[in-house]
């Protein structure tokens, strides 16, 4: 007796599903396994390194191809196979298998690890931490996250600070930054990027080990025709009065432009006048750069410009 199989018939243990759902219909395709993401990475730009079968089914695991007309009926009559294919790879829903899944998280965490690894330091010492040490300090956020069912349950009302106006206080606000930061784990839809900015603030929250950002090492240039300049004030709210009684309005306050810049500077390197323009290298926190950037994009008026050297400087032993 003869047993009847059938030869187009796909196995999923080797095959990654993308699916994408066009008016009443659900269209996939076959790829390779972890060719999907290199291609929409921009990774991988060879289409016959990602398809396993050049084609369109309505259900791959019965070898089932969609029919011409439903295709035309939903992407278009004068819409190519390649241009059909295209498009469910690039907006449609990718399925793989749990072991592809369980990879995916791995590299995911692992490049999580390792980013947040590279930008954080011991704010005593400057020195990096090791990926191990971050890893057992996220687990213990993400564990706090998990189990803290009632965290903001008997927290009381805010105290109000000395004008009576609701002011939230020190210890207050670092609760705040708690509670807007906070860690449950890997996301393998996610960026590892993000994932990793989201990790950091966390960490820095919540300090589970004494973590700072790394200082960005900067080189700033300035025409020493605007140095000396008196800085502008911004103006004070409407129903305020400034120290002087005034009422707000624009006024110079006490300070040149060199001496708004080194206030961003956390410590200077080195210092020079070359010509016509003052030049400084330091060390500034990530924080005050957007801050820095746009004050001399504001103030020196195309006089002044910031030039990031270091992204990330830390002490390795």
């Amino acid at each position: 007796m003869v047993i009847q199989q059938p030869s187009n018939q796909i196995k999923l243990t080797n095959v990654s599903l993308v699916r994408l759902k066009k008016g009443k219909k659900r269209f996939e395709i076959a790829c390779y396994k972890n060719k999907v993401l290199e291609w929409r990475s921009k990774i991988e730009t060879d289409l016959d390194n990602v398809l396993q079968i050049h084609n369109v089914f309505l259900n791959v695991s019965k070898g089932q191809t969609a029919p011409s007309a439903e295709l035309a009926k939903a992407f278009g009559k004068d819409t190519t196979l390649d241009e059909i294919i295209l498009e469910i790879l690039q907006k449609g829903e990718m399925q793989v298998g749990e072991k592809e899944r369980s990879a995916q998280l791995e590299r995911v965490h692992n490049e999580i690890i390792s980013i947040v690894a590279s930008k954080l330091v011991d704010p005593r010492t400057k020195r990096v931490y090791t990926p191990g040490m971050i890893e057992k300090a996220l687990d213990m956020l993400s564990s706090q996250a998990h189990t803290s069912t009632d965290a903001k349950s008997g927290t009381g009302t805010p105290a109000t600070g000395e004008t009576g106006e609701g002011i939230p206080t020190a210890q207050q606000q670092q609760q705040q930054q708690k509670e807007k930061h906070h860690w449950t784990g890997v996301n393998a839809t996610k960026s590892a990027k993000s994932q990793a900015l989201e990790a950091m603030k966390a960490l820095i929250a919540h300090q589970p080990i004494p973590v700072a950002r790394a200082r960005m090492r900067l080189r700033i240039t300035c025409s020493t025709q605007v140095l000396k300049q008196a800085v502008k004030a911004p103006k004070a709210a409407p129903a305020g009065k400034d120290a002087d009684g005034g009422e707000g309005q624009e006024h110079k306050a006490p300070g040149t432009v060199k001496d708004k810049i080194l206030s961003f500077i956390e410590q200077v390197e080195n210092q020079d006048v070359m010509g016509s323009e003052w030049e400084v290298v330091g060390f500034v926190e990530p924080g005050a750069f957007k801050g820095l950037s746009d004050f001399l994009g504001g103030e020196t008026k195309g006089q002044g410009r910031v030039e990031v050297l270091d992204m990330a400087v830390v002490h390795e032993d």
